[in-house]
């Protein structure tokens, strides 16, 4: 699953640039680096959180969990992201990542380009309703599939 081959090039802790905190729908999303080659933010992962299955059509992205493990799914075909490896999610395709660890997982993960992601959680930051979100989403250039419902 992996296409890079290591971690971004910064401190992995849950401290942003700035001090700076994003709540995305309960998640908490701290920006560590930012060019417009890539986007690197530290991700807090509550039990049983989830982000549904959407798309970067114009971004790779990767995720590595610094604790536990992440259940990542593309096109429908689920795979287990383990502490220390890097799980790839290439950009056009549909994706989702699952928590299902039974305990936070703190994960680092990486977009290239950088595109819009930091504008779309600056925008998103504090929304609690979903379909808000994903009517949001594409001014920012990432396409949540429909019909969008709670975890099972």
């Amino acid at each position: 699953m992996s296409h890079a081959s290591q971690l971004p090039d910064c401190d992995h802790s849950p401290t942003g640039i700035d001090g700076v905190t994003w709540n995305i729908m309960g998640q908490v999303y701290t920006p560590k680096q930012y060019d417009d080659k890539q986007f690197v933010w530290h991700a807090t992962f509550p039990e049983e959180s989830f982000v549904p299955p959407h798309t970067h059509p114009e971004q790779d992205e990767y995720l590595s969990p610094l604790n536990g493990s992440v259940e990542v799914v593309i096109e429908g075909v689920r795979t287990i992201v383990r502490t220390g490896e890097i799980g790839y999610l290439p950009k056009g395709i549909p994706h989702a990542f699952y928590n299902n660890s039974g305990k936070v997982v703190q994960a680092i993960f990486w977009a290239e380009p950088a595109g819009e992601l930091p504008a779309l959680y600056r925008r998103i930051h504090n929304i609690a309703n979903p379909r808000k979100v994903t009517e949001i989403s594409p001014e920012f250039g990432v396409v949540f599939e429909q019909p969008i419902s709670s975890a099972r």
